[in-house]
C-alpha cells in the first residue's frame, strides 16, 4: 500500500452526516471496537485529517505473526487471539468503508481480509490436529462385552436333526459393555477446539468450520468401523454367506453394534456437545448427524440382510441375539438421534427390528415344518434316543431362555383364533403354546418312526426312551414352567405304559417254556421226560436269542434301565426257579443233562444285568 489512508478537508463537510448516521446505526460500536484495539479515531468536524496508519501497522504485525506461527513453540490461544484481532479490524474497516471511497482505504480492507483468510486456514489446520487428539483410536479387543449369546446354545455348527450336545444355556441380563466409560478429554484441549469453532463462526466461516469438523470426525468414525471389521460388508455380501460363516459374522456384528453405539457414537455425541456448546443446538445436531448417520445406517443394513435371509432354524438364536442387541441399543440411539431433529435413524432401526421379528416368526414355523418332514425309511438302531429328539428338546430348552423376548414377538393363539391342543387351552404365554405344539409334532414323528420296527418290544423301547428323554428335559429345566406339571404327568404315564407293554410281551416267548401245562401225561402226575427236555432246551434257545438281541438294545436312562432289569428279574427268575425246582431232578439220569440245565437261576440273574447296554453278547453256559 502506498501509505497511510487520510480523509482530506474536502471530505469534512459530508462527515457530519456520516458521523450522525454511524452513531445512530451502530450505537458507538465502531468507537468501542477501536478503543479495545488501542486505535483512536477522531471524527473531525474541521479540516483536520483522520489517519489509519495505526490499523495498517497493526495488520502488518499480525500478518507476520500468522505467517511465522509455529504450533510447537506457541500457544493455540495466542493464535486464536491474533486472528480474533484481525477479525475485529476487518469489522472496523468494513464499517468505515461506507464513509470513504478512498482507493487506499479499500486496499487496506482487502489486505485485512486476506490476512483473515490466511489466519482461518492456519486455524483449520490446528482445528483438525486438535480434534485428532481428542480420543485414543479404537483398538481390537479394547472393549469387552459379556453377552447372552456368549452363553447360549449354538445350533449353527450342525445341520437340522443332527445330534446336539446336551447342555443348559444360560442367559445373563446384559447388553452394555463391561465398565464402559468414555475417556475424559483434557479441559484445555476442548477449550482450544471450542474457541477456534466459536471464532470461525463469528468470522462468518461457519460453513468451513462445520465441513472441517464433520470430515475429521467422520473419518475417525469410519476408522472405528474398520477396526470392528464391518466397513466392507453390504446386504449382498451377507445374503451370499454360508450359514456357518454368517453365524460367526453375526457374533462379530453384535459386538460391533454395541461397541459402535456405546463407545464410538457416544463419544462423538460428547465431543459435539462440548465443541459447539456456545453455538445454537441446530449446529450440534447437524454436525453429529452428518458424522454418524451413514455409518449407523450401514450397520443397520447388515442387520436388515440377516432379517431378510431365508428362514433357517440353526440361525434363530443368532437372529434373536441380534434383535435383543438392537432393542437394547435403541435406548442409547434415542438419546443420540432425537427424531424431532430430522434424523430417520430411529425410523430405520424400528423397521429393521420389525423385520427381525418377522424373521423369528417365519423361522419358528420352518422349525416345526422340518420336524414334521424329518423322516427315514430305516428304523433307528438299538431303539435309543433319536438324534432328532435330542436336537428338538435341546433347541426348545435354549428357546425358553429367550421367553421374555419371544412372548413379545410371537402371536398369541388365543387372540388369533387358532385351534389349540387339549393341554394347551390354559397356556398362559405365546411361547408356551408354541413349545407345546413343537413337542406334539415331535411325538408324532417318534410314533411314525416306531412303526418301522419289526419287533413290537423294540418299538416299545424306542417310544419309551424318547418320551422319557423328553420328560427328563422338561423336568430339569425352565421348560417345566412352560409345559407344566400336567404335561409331565401325562408323558410319564405314556412312557411307563410302553415300559409295561415291553415287560408283558418281550419275554413272553421265553417264559412260555416254563408253564406247567402239557408237561405231564394225561391222568398222570409224572412229567414226560421228552417234553421236559424240550421245555428246558426251548427255554435255553429262546433265552439266548432274546439275550443276544436285547443286549444290543439301549436304554440310556440309568434308573429306567435298572427298573426294567429288576422287573424282568422278578418275573423271569421267579418262574425259572419254580420250574427248575420242580422238574430238574427228573433229568438227573438223563444223558447230556448239561444240555438242558445249562444255566442256574443265579446265572440268568447275572445275564439280565447285561441287557440294554447297547453291546450284543453271546451266552456261554456257566453251570458247574
Amino acid at each position: 500500500m502506498a501509505g497511510c489512508v487520510h480523509l482530506g478537508a474536502s471530505q469534512v463537510e459530508g462527515r457530519h452526516v456520516v458521523q450522525e448516521e454511524t452513531e445512530n446505526l451502530f450505537g458507538g460500536v465502531v468507537e468501542m471496537i477501536a478503543a479495545d484495539l488501542g486505535v483512536r479515531f477522531s471524527i473531525l468536524t474541521t479540516a483536520e485529517e483522520v489517519s489509519l496508519c495505526d490499523i495498517e501497522e497493526q495488520l502488518k504485525g499480525l500478518h507476520d505473526k500468522i505467517l511465522n506461527w509455529e504450533s510447537e513453540k506457541s500457544l493455540i490461544s495466542d493464535l486464536v487471539q491474533d486472528v480474533d484481532v484481525i477479525r475485529e479490524l476487518n469489522e472496523v474497516l468494513g464499517l468505515l468503508q461506507s464513509s470513504s471511497e478512498n482507493e487506499e482505504h479499500n486496499e487496506l480492507l482487502t489486505f485485512a481480509q486476506n490476512i483473515l483468510q490466511m489466519g482461518m486456514v492456519r486455524l483449520e489446520d490446528e482445528f483438525v490436529e486438535l480434534l485428532d487428539q481428542c480420543y485414543q483410536p479404537l483398538e481390537p479387543g479394547s472393549i469387552s462385552f459379556h453377552s447372552a449369546e456368549d452363553d447360549s446354545m449354538d445350533f449353527s455348527s450342525s445341520s437340522f436333526g443332527e445330534e446336539s450336545v446336551d447342555g443348559a444355556p444360560r442367559r445373563d441380563a446384559v447388553r452394555e459393555p463391561d465398565n464402559v466409560r468414555i475417556a475424559p478429554i483434557q479441559h484445555g484441549l476442548i477449550s482450544n477446539i471450542a474457541s477456534i469453532a466459536n471464532l470461525m463462526f463469528r468470522s462468518n466461516y461457519d460453513k468451513e468450520c462445520c465441513q472441517t469438523y464433520v470430515l475429521s470426525r467422520k473419518s475417525a468414525l469410519e476408522e472405528c468401523l474398520s477396526v470392528l471389521q464391518m466397513e466392507r460388508l453390504n446386504i449382498e455380501d451377507v445374503l451370499k454367506m454360508e450359514w456357518q460363516v454368517l453365524s460367526s459374522m453375526i457374533k462379530k456384528l453384535i459386538q460391533a453394534l454395541r461397541t459402535f453405539i456405546w463407545v464410538c457414537v457416544a463419544r462423538e455425541r460428547q465431543l459435539c456437545d462440548l465443541v459447539f456448546e456456545q453455538l445454537p443446538s441446530s449446529v450440534r445436531e447437524s454436525c453429529f448427524l452428518d458424522i454418524t448417520k451413514s455409518s449407523v445406517l450401514q450397520l443397520l443394513s447388515i442387520v436388515m440382510a440377516i432379517a431378510i435371509s431365508p428362514p433357517n432354524p440353526e440361525m434363530l438364536f443368532q437372529t434373536l441375539n441380534t434383535y435383543e442387541a438392537l432393542k437394547d441399543l435403541l435406548v442409547g440411539m434415542e438419546q443420540f438421534f432425537p427424531e424431532d431433529k430430522g434424523s430417520n435413524v430411529l425410523t430405520e432401526c424400528s423397521e429393521v427390528s420389525a423385520r427381525l421379528e418377522e424373521s423369528v416368526r417365519r423361522t419358528l414355523e420352518e422349525f416345526k415344518h422340518k420336524i414334521r418332514s424329518n423322516f427315514s425309511s430305516t428304523a433307528f438302531a438299538r431303539g435309543g434316543i433319536h438324534h432328532l429328539t435330542k436336537y428338538v428338546m435341546n433347541y426348545i430348552k435354549a428357546l425358553s431362555a429367550y421367553s421374555e423376548t419371544l412372548d413379545l414377538i410371537l402371536e398369541d393363539p388365543h387372540e388369533n383364533g387358532h385351534s389349540l391342543p387339549e393341554d394347551s387351552k390354559q397356556t398362559s404365554s405365546p411361547l408356551a403354546w408354541h413349545l407345546k405344539i413343537v413337542t406334539a409334532i415331535l411325538e408324532e414323528n417318534i410314533d411314525r418312526r416306531s412303526e418301522l420296527y419289526q419287533d413290537d418290544s423294540l418299538k416299545n423301547i424306542f417310544i419309551m426312551n424318547n418320551v422319557c428323554y423328553m420328560v427328563d428335559k422338561v423336568k430339569g429345566s425352565e421348560l417345566r414352567s412352560f409345559l407344566g406339571d400336567e404335561w409331565i404327568r401325562a408323558h410319564i404315564v405314556k412312557f411307563r405304559t410302553h415300559a409295561w407293554n415291553y415287560e408283558r410281551n418281550a419275554w413272553s416267548s421265553v417264559i412260555s417254556f416254563l408253564r406247567e401245562e402239557g408237561i405231564c401225561k394225561h391222568n398222570s402226575s409224572s412229567p414226560t421226560l421228552s417234553v421236559l427236555k424240550d421245555r428246558f432246551k426251548g427255554f435255553n434257545l429262546a433265552f439266548e436269542e432274546v439275550y443276544k438281541a436285547q443286549t444290543s438294545w439301549i436304554i440310556p436312562n440309568k434308573k429306567l434301565r435298572d427298573d426294567l432289569k429288576i422287573a424282568l428279574s422278578a418275573q423271569l427268575i421267579q418262574a425259572y426257579r419254580r420250574f427248575e425246582g420242580r422238574y430238574a431232578t427228573h433229568l438227573d439220569n438223563a444223558r447230556h443233562r448239561e444240555r438242558y440245565l445249562k444255566y442256574t437261576s443265579n446265572d440268568l440273574e447275572e445275564f439280565l444285568l447285561d441287557l440294554f447296554e447297547g453291546s450284543p453278547k453271546l451266552l456261554q453256559s456257566r453251570r458247574k
